[in-house]
């Protein structure tokens, strides 16, 4: 987090020409938005995470109010260990506004994303009071969204002030027999027309077991805190933006220090 405040200090006092971003936020840092891409746009985003891993994502808006993306996951391509995808088909998300957002309603948007974080594991050791034992898991380090609907709402102070409020519910990644529906929460803040700060809140009530339940070996289940996540978004260009993130700040996981992302997206027109 300190190191957050440094960065974020620097940003408010260099005098960098000022981008206006292209678009609403489609994600937070992780969690969905009501934001979705204009039609005729596409964007190509690609997430540098831990150990060298790279999620690229393809997103097109075939109607201002409903997109489609795919993406996948690639562990180790950066580094010298042995390059693994995490399924052999990608992931998908789906996105569609039911209602845009008016003076005095939110923006309420029904989706479908089935990519989750870090390394999909098909099996693994589990302890337990009765043994070790080999269990199928099917799942991500932190699960997918699944079906999920959000609600986002915007209001002039200082430059944009956003509002985002979810539920979700898992639809693969069950196996660990914690099928609960989650809620998350977000705001992002334009700090000037080319950076805005982002802040969420998963609660990841999917996957907060209480300890000794269960005790997976080597893979980061919650702790039951949830996952407060933080980040700076900059529009470099009318077509391209930069992310630096920080995410799991309050240790949810097993990690000692807070992870840090890069996300880059590029945008254009068709």
């Amino acid at each position: 987090m300190k190191h957050f405040l440094i960065l974020l200090t620097i940003i408010c006092n260099i005098g960098l020409a000022q981008i206006e971003q292209p678009y609403p936020p489609l994600n937070l840092v992780t969690i969905p938005t009501a934001g979705t891409l204009p039609r005729g746009s596409f964007t190509l985003e690609t997430l540098l995470i831990n150990n060298g891993g790279v999620v690229p994502r393809l997103s097109v808006g075939f109607t201002d109010n409903f997109s489609f993306g795919v993406s996948f996951g690639v562990q180790n391509l950066i580094g010298a260990n042995n390059p693994s995808i995490n399924k052999p088909t990608p992931e998908v998300q789906i996105k569609y506004r039911v209602f845009d957002e008016s003076e005095k309603m939110p923006a309420l948007v029904y989706g479908l994303d089935t990519q989750g974080r870090g390394i999909y594991h098909v099996t693994d050791s589990v302890f337990t009071t009765h043994g070790v034992f080999d269990s199928t898991l099917n799942r991500y380090d932190q699960k997918a969204w699944g079906m999920y609907m959000v609600m986002s709402k915007n209001w002039k102070l200082l430059g944009n002030l956003g509002l985002h409020a979810g539920i979700n519910k898992s639809l693969s990644e069950n196996s660990d027999g914690d099928n609960d529906i989650n809620v998350f929460v977000g705001i992002d803040k334009e700090l000037n027309r080319s950076f805005s700060l982002l802040i969420e809140y998963d609660a990841a009530l999917n996957d907060n077991l209480n300890e000794g339940d269960y005790s997976l070996n080597e893979i980061t289940f919650g702790k039951g805190r949830g996952y407060l996540n933080t980040g700076i978004r900059w529009a470099m260009s009318p077509n391209l933006m930069l992310e630096i993130n920080f995410n799991d700040i309050n240790q949810n996981t097993n990690s000692e220090y807070t992870n840090r992302e890069i996300k880059v997206m590029y945008s254009e027109s068709f």
